[in-house]
């Protein structure tokens, strides 16, 4: 078994907190890197070093975005600031905004309420998306949170917290969803197919 040095065994053990990569993916991102030029690993060293101050979440939805400012989509005036569509987390946002059918505004939860977890909602953006109905002229939410047992309880308690406005259009996605997947595995198609015959809840 090969040591290599100290900053290397480091780099590597960084590398595999990231979604997908294990062991042999970090050791060969690792030693990809050793390859780059001293300006790129500078610039690299920068970008992460100033992550966390460059970059916030917009104080509408939720979403990334530049530290301190409104995200593109909710600062867009092309968008119909009338509908609300309720997702998960940023990536879900994502895989719905890329299906290139939705031109409305979003709100990020932030999670999912799951009792087995000791998570009832407490920490989820519920509050702020009640505000956002009340202050705003939102006629339509969308409920997109999936369909595994936690996205449905969650669904299922906020529209009931939503069904005390008046005249306000609850709704969620329809079929092309399969039963228990993740929003974000959704091709553009069956996320287009849920939109457009999206149900009343």
């Amino acid at each position: 078994m090969i040591n290599y040095p100290d900053s290397v065994e480091k780099l590597m053990k960084i590398l595999k907190n990231l979604p997908g990569v294990g062991k042999r993916g970090a050791e060969r991102y690792a030693l990809s890197m050793l390859k780059w030029d001293e300006d790129k690993l500078i610039e690299l060293g920068e970008l992460l070093q100033n992550l966390n101050s460059e970059i916030g979440y917009c104080p509408e939805c939720g979403a990334l975005s530049n530290a301190n400012e409104r995200c593109a989509i909710c600062s867009s005036t092309a968008r119909d600031k009338t509908i609300l569509c309720v997702v998960e987390d940023f990536s879900q946002l994502c895989t719905i905004e890329n299906s290139d059918v939705y031109r409305g505004l979003y709100h990020i939860l932030g999670g999912k309420i799951s009792p087995l977890d000791d998570e009832f909602g407490e920490n989820l953006r519920i509050a702020e998306l009640l505000e956002r109905v009340k202050n705003y002229e939102v006629r339509e939410v969308i409920i997109a949170l999936g369909a595994d047992v936690e996205a449905r309880a969650s669904a299922i308690y906020i529209a009931d917290l939503l069904k005390d406005f008046p005249n306000l259009k609850i709704t969620q996605l329809s079929q092309g969803i399969p039963a228990g997947a993740n929003l974000i595995y959704a091709d553009g198609a069956t996320i287009n197919l849920a939109l457009k015959n999206r149900i009343e809840v």
